[in-house]
């Protein structure tokens, strides 16, 4: 992109900054409005103006790996309301590999999917594929999962894949280290992902029609952190990312990373906390200022028979629902809902697969449900009563509430009943 910008030699370095930053900003396709904002806390709701249609943020997106949801169909995610999912750059690129999905007009094309995607950079197998990967300057070098054989994820490679995939998000490769790392290598990961990120911005071939979003990291240093977001911010891409959190780190130290994210990001871009889809992380998450959220945990929980409800999970597969007529929810109003008793998933999940069908458009139903009444809460001015609400249900009683939680709202002014 910078090559397209006449810099002539009297210009100082700020005002060739300045351009690139204008050009960036002016070339993005996407628009956020921001719609309503909390009085109490950092939670707003805003419109994420996309390619293929507009997203109502806070918004939770479902992942779909390798360009489906376990368990779901397009169509049916397109009939819960979904806006925006997920695909994996990494298991997209390997297999069935961008050429042809390429052909296919794009992964929107392959999926026959109308509304927005978001791919990943394919820089999380870093650490979910730790015992496969080798990481250098030039990239991440791995063996296949496959076939064994030996590729590099480069970040040129990277956007090069994800602008055959032809997703509405990229995301920046970055170097990923897990969040109970500490010491240099987490220093290291922080500047490599800055440079990386230059590097991502110069291979993306079609700024006009994809965005490309940094990805913040540090780990669980502040200064490396705030160090990271001063670099990333100069950059001026289209929205920002908080990673490297959520890898089964301490929930204390989770929440403050947060927050000093949100703390120090432009109000004026849209804001994604990766790796988050627990019902209370959601909750105080948005409360602490995220705008975007993503996780495979309603779907992976879902074929294992946990059904996602207001006051936590229910087990189909326990006995105690055998003779249960009720929905998993009396008052959801997803498809599984309207049709299905707690009986007959009981039943069916012991010898038929569509079981796990059912309870994943349940879950989905849900976590999508959730997001709508919260952004309803802010828009109506009532998102701190509507959080006491939400853990009354979730939780038996006050002293059940997790401590993190409770520290966590205390910061924005949320004292929990």
């Amino acid at each position: 992109m910078a090559a397209t910008i006449a810099c002539g030699a009297d210009r100082n370095t700020s005002e060739r900054n300045m351009s690139i930053k204008k050009a960036v900003s002016a070339a993005s396709p996407l628009t956020l409005r921001i719609i309503a904002e909390c009085p109490v806390t950092k939670a707003r709701v805003c419109e994420l103006v996309l390619p293929h249609c507009a997203v109502d943020t806070p918004v939770f997106m479902p992942v779909g790996t390798q360009g489906t949801l376990k368990g779901i169909t397009v169509g049916q995610l397109e009939s819960l309301g979904c806006q925006i999912c997920l695909g994996n750059t990494y298991h997209l690129g390997m297999r069935p590999g961008p050429e042809l999905i390429e052909k296919a007009k794009g992964l929107h094309g392959f999926m026959n999917w109308k509304r927005n995607l978001l791919t990943d950079s394919g820089g999380f197998q870093m650490v979910s594929l730790v015992e496969l990967s080798d990481v250098t300057e030039e990239g991440v070098k791995f063996k296949s999962p496959y076939d064994g054989k030996e590729i590099l994820l480069s970040p040129e490679k990277s956007i090069s894949i994800q602008n055959s995939l032809g997703s509405d998000i990229m995301m920046q490769l970055d170097d990923v280290v897990s969040s109970t790392v500490r010491g240099p290598r987490v220093e290291e990961a922080m500047h490599r992902s800055v440079r990386w990120l230059d590097r991502c911005i110069a291979a993306n071939k079609n700024p006009d029609k994809q965005n490309l979003f940094a990805i913040i990291q540090g780990g669980l240093d502040p200064e490396l952190r705030k160090a990271c977001l001063d670099e990333m911010i100069k950059r001026d891409v289209p929205g920002f990312a908080i990673g490297g959190l959520s890898g089964g780190e301490a929930k204390d130290d989770f929440w403050r990373m947060v927050t000093l994210s949100t703390d120090h990001l432009p109000r004026e871009k849209p804001r994604y906390l990766m790796g988050v889809g627990y019902a209370v992380d959601l909750v105080v998450c948005v409360a602490l200022g995220c705008d975007m959220f993503d996780c495979v945990f309603p779907t992976r929980t879902a074929r294992f028979g946990s059904a996602l409800v207001p006051w936590g999970s229910l087990q189909v597969k326990q006995k105690q629902y055998a003779k249960d007529f009720q929905p998993i929810d009396p008052d959801c109003q997803c498809p599984t809902c309207k049709r299905h008793s707690r009986a007959y998933l009981h039943a069916l999940f012991k010898n038929d697969t569509a079981a796990m069908h059912h309870i994943t458009i349940h879950n989905i139903a849900y976590q999508l449900t959730l997001m709508r009444s919260v952004r309803q809460s802010i828009m109506d001015g009532r998102f701190p009563e509507f959080i006491q609400t939400f853990m009354k249900q979730m939780f038996t009683s006050a002293d059940q509430y997790p401590s993190w939680a409770i520290e966590a709202l205390a910061s924005v002014n949320v004292a929990l009943d």
